[in-house]
């Protein structure tokens, strides 16, 4: 484990009660607004009767696909936000971080979606995304909803590299702050596509009031053998 990988897991172990609040309550106003929205809508548009929500978190997305009829198995490396989505239901909820998943994630069957929404913070996540095409059944999708690479990167160069998150803007309970890997859109899709992944569809959600896009959200099938 990385340096920034252990900085990430103690950052969701530290904020799991701030982040299950902060979620449950609606106070992110891109999630309220959009975000949410898009990744469910997204999920509607195609086949979803089994789905894998791959970072998880509390719980929220594979609580609001259940009331659609979707089977969910959530997955996330945080101890303490699995066990908040345990406590609520709504779907079947594992402890699981990349490397389990790569090697182990046969036991968890396949899926007509995988979804990833807001949850490849590392940098070397290549191996995971080849490994997700084994999880995926026929005629499935992988969906990725990410930062859009425009608009979140402020005034830093726009170039690959780590960022930190400080959660100012989630109010004072957030404690520990998180390293994420920042990429470009020709990076995004060069990599998905060096793991084996062909994009079908592209969307940028954007918020009502400002025109600007709050997301990138990629729909992507299993390149052919």
């Amino acid at each position: 484990m990385t340096d920034h990988d252990a900085r990430i897991r103690h950052s969701w172990q530290t904020n799991a009660d701030a982040w299950t609040r902060a979620v449950r309550e609606q106070r992110i106003e891109s999630r309220r607004l959009v975000t949410d929205a898009a990744i469910l809508g997204a999920i509607a548009d195609g086949p979803s009767r089994r789905v894998l929500d791959i970072g998880c978190g509390e719980g929220w997305l594979c609580r609001a696909l259940a009331q659609s009829g979707s089977e969910c198995v959530g997955v996330d490396a945080s101890a303490p936000l699995i066990e908040a989505a345990q406590a609520v239901g709504g779907g079947r909820f594992e402890v699981m971080d990349y490397a389990t998943l790569i090697e182990q994630g046969s036991v968890l069957g396949q899926f007509d979606a995988l979804v990833c929404n807001f949850a490849l913070l590392d940098e070397y996540i290549a191996p995971l995304l080849g490994a997700l095409r084994e999880r995926v059944a026929p005629g499935g999708r992988l969906l990725i909803q990410t930062v859009h690479p425009w608009a979140a990167c402020g005034d830093e160069p726009y170039a690959d590299g780590w960022r930190l998150e400080t959660f100012a803007s989630f109010g004072g309970e957030f404690s520990a702050s998180m390293p994420w890997f920042f990429r470009t859109l020709e990076s995004w899709l060069a990599l998905l596509a060096a793991s084996g992944w062909r994009l079908r569809m592209l969307r940028e959600p954007c918020h009502p009031d400002t025109g600007k896009p709050c997301s990138l959200l990629l729909e992507l099938q299993p390149l052919a053998s």
